[in-house]
């Protein structure tokens, strides 16, 4: 295999795979990229045999082959380059070279038939969206997937397609976030998979802003191609909790607030809270919330906001950061949260939106 390509051409697919390549392996070849050389360009492929990545490259190829290579030594050689420098990189037996002006490498490779590709999957169902949408409803719910629960089907995101709508719901357990969007064409069947972890935080690597986003789900896999860059990621094989109970339908308390106001007291009284269990206070008086914490060297903090509010007084507990996470992911100016009891979940959304909702459990104090 020898192929020639500028720095650039190179470093793009390097950049748009790497993330996946883990730096400890029990694989020695997951730390390698398979480099693919063929007449219209490269192709490079990194996987964790949870996700897998695969980006194109303009390069010159004198003879076409495939190889694998260590991932981030490649990928530190080629962004150490000047800037625009012409690359040559060769295999010679088992050893890959890499050459730009005056610079000399040598690189040990490994097979690529040893290198576990994730062949063509059957698809059950495609849909199509707005690369736009689908980042905003990432960045809206990926912070409440939990991180290596046991309930294995919670370390990842819900995806749940039905009619002309695709909504993305994840929880922890302790709080739990939904934003949905309309896709360009209606589904006929509905179907809930799940993306593990890892994928969703991948995917929000490779989208962009422009154009659509073409997703293809088989009953195993998620493939979707974007700008040069086809991601594939496995599934969670499990059974996502019936998200819609814990959502409350009519809380009797509703407080609203300036959004902005609200997070920085929030955030000002969280200085002086348990650093381990992150626990606040709020206290729901006639037109004002008070937000209290304490620590265990008694220092204590209290914040008053002026708020709207319709119900009774009432007090209750929660984890500051799953107060703030919710907040900074709400649309618009204002905020409106919704209280049933001292003893209930608290509901976190935009005035009259629907399209994401937000739901944190109260904590004991």
């Amino acid at each position: 295999m020898k192929f020639s390509a500028e720095r650039e051409a190179m470093l793009s697919p390097l950049q748009a795979v790497i993330g996946v390549v883990e730096r400890r392996q029990t694989m020695p070849i997951l730390s390698n990229v398979m480099v693919m050389a063929k007449s219209d360009g490269l192709t490079m492929t990194a996987t964790d045999l949870e996700v897998e990545l695969s980006a194109n490259g303009t390069a010159n190829v004198a003879e076409p082959g495939e190889i694998t290579i260590p991932g981030r030594k490649l990928l530190d050689i080629i962004k150490a380059l000047p800037e625009k420098a012409s690359v040559t990189l060769t295999v010679e037996g088992e050893r890959a070279v890499i050459r730009s002006g005056k610079s000399r490498f040598t690189l040990a490779t490994l097979p690529a038939s040893d290198f576990p590709v994730i062949e063509n999957i059957e698809i059950k169902q495609q849909i199509s969206l707005a690369q736009t949408d689908m980042k905003t409803l990432l960045d809206k719910t990926h912070f409440s997937m939990a991180q290596q629960d046991v309930r294995y089907y919670l370390n990842g995101l819900l995806f749940e397609l039905s009619g002309q709508q695709l909504r993305l719901v994840a929880t922890d357990g302790h709080r739990l976030a939904l934003a949905e969007a309309k896709l360009l064409q209606p589904v006929t069947t509905t179907l809930q998979v799940i993306l593990p972890r890892k994928g969703v935080l991948e995917l929000q690597r490779v989208l962009g802003n422009q154009g659509d986003v073409h997703i293809s789900i088989s009953s195993n896999h998620m493939r979707i191609s974007v700008d040069g860059v086809r991601f594939t990621s496995k599934l969670i094989d499990g059974r996502f909790p019936d998200y819609s109970r814990v959502i409350p339908q009519d809380p009797n308390r509703i407080v609203g607030a300036e959004r902005s106001s609200l997070r920085a007291a929030l955030q000002r009284a969280a200085i002086l809270s348990n650093e381990k269990y992150r626990g606040i206070r709020l206290t729901l008086k006639s037109g004002v919330l008070v937000m209290q914490a304490h620590n265990p060297e008694q220092e204590e903090a209290e914040e008053e906001l002026e708020v709207a509010h319709t119900g009774e007084a009432m007090e209750i507990g929660f984890n500051v950061n799953y107060l703030l996470e919710a907040l900074t992911a709400v649309d618009g100016d204002q905020v409106e949260l919704g209280f049933t009891d001292g003893n209930s979940s608290c509901l976190i959304k935009s005035p009259g939106a629907v399209a994401s909702r937000y739901v944190v459990m109260p904590m004991r104090l």
